[in-house]
């Protein structure tokens, strides 16, 4: 799949922006060129050679900030994709093999949670456990958790009712060996279709509970607390919103193009995808034969 994703130029848009994204998640701490969390007397300074992005009201260097800030961004979208995927993609698959009581409870549990809003449920807990971006993420994953719940279900209906599966159950396969044999090859795609998209959601919920100020203790720098900090002076540097309003949405729009070329490359599309490309190599092979045959 990785292949056949590197192989559309949608595909390998999405990886270069989200590689370039996550070197900026694990070194833009040490490529900061100054310390983000050091003040001045030059507040709301213009870009300059020595401030490429000019400084904050405290004087701070903004470029600083916004690499420093990229690793909760980074980490906080993937906290919530991954506990989203741990809670519903599992439960979504066995709910199909595991009797109806057990349907029956996992259904209501992701009806229950989709009915819950996110943010609200996300303050309630952080103001019980304390102010932290792991706490905040853990929950909204498990808020989240109902995409993958459904569409590993979905999938996996799909394929529990293929003749092959139902032979291999008729056989005596256990539920475990037929999960890993034939339901999660099947399933796989359509989860990492969620996943992408999932990634870029978390980015999105990362930004805003840290623009409310949640999750991250000021000073520490944040894409979202940097959007916040900069609205408040427009009337001074009007442009300073863009560059972390700018990251978010390019970051976001590559998990949702990245979702897009997995999409394209799996199932049938994917399968009619690798046969095009077959017959435009058969027919490029045959014709220099063809050109240099007998006139």
């Amino acid at each position: 799949m990785v292949r056949r994703v590197l192989s559309l130029t949608s595909g390998r848009i999405a990886v270069a922006i989200l590689v370039l994204i996550a070197l900026l998640a694990v070194c833009g701490p040490w490529l900061a060129p100054q310390d983000p969390l050091a003040t001045s007397d030059n507040t709301l300074a213009p870009a300059s050679g020595a401030h490429w992005l000019g400084t904050d009201y405290l004087g701070r260097d903004v470029f600083s900030r916004l690499l420093d800030g990229s690793r909760v961004s980074v980490l906080g979208s993937l906290e919530v994709a991954l506990m989203a995927l741990a809670v519903g993609a599992v439960p979504g698959i066995l709910s199909v093999y595991s009797g109806r009581v057990f349907e029956w409870l996992t259904l209501r549990l992701a009806d229950t949670l989709v009915a819950l809003p996110f943010l609200l449920f996300a303050i309630a807990v952080i103001a019980l456990l304390g102010n932290g971006i792991t706490q905040a993420m853990l929950v909204t994953g498990a808020l989240v958790s109902p995409l993958f719940y459904r569409v590993s279900r979905a999938a996996t209906l799909a394929v529990a009712r293929s003749p092959y599966v139902e032979a291999a159950i008729v056989s005596g396969a256990s539920t475990g060996w037929v999960a890993r044999r034939h339901v999660w090859v099947k399933v796989l795609p359509p989860i990492a279709v969620a996943l992408a998209q999932t990634i870029g959601v978390g980015f999105v919920i990362v930004s805003s509970l840290t623009f409310l100020g949640i999750g991250v203790q000021p000073p520490a720098p944040t894409w979202g607390g940097l959007l916040a900090s900069d609205l408040g002076y427009l009337s001074h540097q009007p442009w300073a919103p863009v560059a972390p309003a700018l990251l978010i949405m390019i970051t976001v729009w590559a998990c949702n193009l990245l979702a897009d070329a997995i999409r394209d490359v799996s199932g049938e599309a994917g399968r009619a995808l690798v046969n095009r490309r077959k017959a435009r190599a058969r027919s490029g092979a045959s014709a220099p034969l063809s050109a240099g045959g007998p006139r």
